[in-house]
């Protein structure tokens, strides 16, 4: 029996994914896109150099630089979609749908994207990464196709493209960011502790005898240590580190 050998990532694999997803959205009729690795982070997808990988991905001349709008993850309905689902999407109509019938998709209105944004379809790839991270890269057209033909020939090869992309894209920007174990105090590890307790920042503050802006204080700092964007990548991360076992 052979042995799988995993591979070692580097930054020339992640741009060459990135070339890949553009072209894969060419093919397919889908010209325009867009990717996020984690849509808790305000900053965008960025390269090795901080470059913005969306700055290389073709958009609509109409809303160029759109990476910049950091209230854009909050608004989209296509980010929010992607948030509560974890299999392709696609969208056409003002409706969004997937494989299988869904109320999660049925229930969120688009009637208006046509109108907004001009996007005529769309293929959406949820990716859900470890730690409740999650991330997702759009395809999308403003002419008219035949979604339901690309979704039924591409979805599946093209969902896997994105979570390779994303995936050694989350690799490497941890693997960079990772701190050693040892670094947050110990007030911080306290309130980190009683997060992946699943306490509110009020609840931890009332534990330790702190106020809420100070609790949010301790774990903003623990998160920037960590090199997290999400309250549930830190508990990922620092539990990677030990400062949730027994003797933390």
């Amino acid at each position: 029996m052979h042995s799988i050998k995993p591979t070692a990532l580097s930054w020339d694999d992640v741009d060459a994914l990135a070339d890949e997803v553009v072209a894969a959205g060419q093919r397919a009729g889908l010209p325009f896109v867009a990717a996020q690795s984690d849509l808790g982070d305000a900053a965008p997808m960025a390269d090795r150099n901080g470059q913005a990988y969306a700055a290389r991905m073709p958009w609509q001349p109409s809303s160029a630089c759109y990476w910049q709008n950091r209230s854009l993850a909050l608004r989209s309905t296509f980010l929010h979609a992607a948030r509560i689902f974890a299999e392709p999407i696609w969208y056409q109509d003002g409706r969004l749908g997937s494989w299988r019938a869904t109320s999660a998709l049925e229930a969120i209105d688009c009637s208006h994207v046509k109108q907004e944004f001009g996007f005529s379809a769309a293929l959406i790839a949820p990716v859900h990464l470890a730690g409740g991270q999650v991330g997702t890269v759009l395809w999308v057209a403003v002419e008219p196709i035949d979604m339901a033909a690309v979704f039924a020939r591409d979805a599946e090869r093209m969902f896997a493209l994105a979570f390779r992309f994303l995936a050694a894209h989350t690799e490497l920007t941890t693997r960079r960011a990772r701190t050693p174990p040892g670094q947050l105090s110990a007030r911080e590890a306290q309130c980190v502790r009683w997060a992946a307790a699943g306490k509110t920042n009020a609840e931890i503050g009332t534990i330790l005898s702190l106020s809420v802006s100070t609790v949010r204080f301790h774990l903003r700092n623990a998160a920037e240590k960590l090199g997290a964007t999400t309250r549930a990548r830190m508990i990922q991360i620092a539990t990677g580190h030990g400062f949730l076992g027994p003797h933390a």
